[in-house]
């Protein structure tokens, strides 16, 4: 049982002060693929920066000891940073860990864990003999939207920082520009009058990355990368300038701030599945003829793509061997029971996700449940070995829905 309820461990740790680390646990944080990796990746900055003492050049492997609380379960461990920094001195490694989280034991490590937003707060004032301190809460359920409300989204593969009480941590300054990001200027005059909708971002992603060369799956993820990176950049060229300003109240900086997170949701919730169709499209599929994108299968059942066509599957008549559905989820975790209702005629349903992982027991219970993973195939690897045979390449869906009609 958790220490407190989730909103009001949010409300002790959301202070000015302290700095938040939030993350989606791949399959190489827990110990869901063997890898036996020390636990949670932290970026080297991060820890440098909230971990004193540990950035010291001159010391070969210097260390800090951080008193952890895993409040969610709840676990209270004594764990270790490590600057691997042997580079220095002719070496080759230069990275930083946590180590010591106790094996399996930790919820943070449990392979049942992988795919669960995980918030990792940093204290500015530790504990008084000088080691710093750091709560943590493993999402359960649907507890990553309460944190998502507040952060905005948190996809797989991608981390926020953020510091309450600093209007630029709405902005994530920790994370580098890419090469999507366009100035104030480059952008389309009209997004700065008005914010473009998701499909107008994903258009003018695949005239930056058209990519045709390269395949659906490396496609997908190098565009839903340019995308967002896109986004930002509308993002920082319409609303900086207003905080720069100031605001008259809290409420002003309020409102503002929740449109920023309901609109990052809102693009989140969405872009997957306007990625995937627009590579559909790419691929020589024809929509209503080949594939319906939003369509209903039964009652107000919509599913994000049926194959060949809503009509078909309406149809008695024609084949359920020769129809498919695809769900687009960024994360498959807790949500990939939904899909299990959208296409009645089907047993087997697919589900295009990002997810970096899932453990032997969350596989076998989608399985046992009908549901085929489709993982783009550079991240098929971040599964457990046992489980990637029998995964779906976005590539290879395509080519099974292409003789369907």
């Amino acid at each position: 049982m958790p220490v407190t309820s989730l909103p009001d461990w949010i409300a002790e740790f959301a202070r000015p002060g302290n700095t938040w680390y939030l993350k989606r646990l791949s399959a190489n944080d827990t110990l869901a693929n063997g890898a036996h990796q020390a636990g949670p990746y932290f970026p080297k900055e991060l820890l440098f920066d909230v971990v004193p003492g540990l950035h010291e050049r001159g010391a070969p492997n210097p260390r800090s000891r951080i008193r952890v609380w895993v409040d969610s379960h709840p676990e209270a461990r004594e764990v270790t940073a490590i600057w691997y920094n042997n580079r220095l001195r002719g070496g080759t490694r230069d990275e930083t860990r946590i180590t010591g989280w106790g094996g399996g034991a930790s919820a943070l490590l449990d392979p049942d864990s992988t795919g669960a937003l995980a918030a990792f707060v940093f204290e500015e004032c530790g504990a008084r003999d000088g080691a710093p301190s750091l709560h943590v809460w493993v999402c359960q359920g649907y507890e990553d939207e309460v944190f998502e409300d507040l952060v905005g989204p948190v996809d797989p593969g991608k981390s926020v920082v953020w510091r309450p009480g600093t209007a630029s941590g709405l902005f994530s300054p920790d994370t580098p520009p890419f090469s999507c990001a366009l100035s104030r200027e480059e952008l389309p005059a009209a997004w700065l009058a008005d914010f473009p909708k998701a499909a107008e971002i994903v258009h003018k992603t695949v005239e930056l990355r058209p990519l045709r060369r390269e395949s659906p799956d490396d496609r997908l993820l190098r565009r839903r990368r340019c995308e967002f990176e896109l986004f930002q950049s509308v993002e920082r060229a319409r609303e900086e300038p207003r905080i720069a300003e100031g605001f008259r109240s809290i409420d002003d900086f309020l409102t503002l701030a929740q449109t920023i997170l309901q609109r990052r949701k809102s693009r989140s919730g969405r872009s997957l599945e306007l990625h995937a169709r627009e590579i559909l499209l790419e691929e020589g599929l024809v929509e209503g003829r080949d594939f319906d994108h939003g369509a209903r299968s039964e009652g107000e059942k919509k599913p994000d793509f049926l194959f060949p066509s809503a009509a078909a599957y309406r149809d008695p008549a024609w084949p359920v061997a020769r129809l498919r559905m695809l769900a687009a989820k960024t994360t498959a975790r807790d949500r990939w029971r939904q899909v299990l209702n959208e296409a009645d005629r089907l047993p087997t349903k697919h589900l295009l996700t990002l997810q970096e992982g899932v453990s032997h027991n969350q596989f076998a219970e989608m399985e046992a449940a009908g549901l085929r993973l489709v993982v783009p195939s550079t991240l098929m690897s971040k599964y457990p070995e046992a489980v990637r045979p029998r995964l779906m390449s976005f590539e290879r869906f395509i080519a099974e829905v292409r003789g369907l009609a």
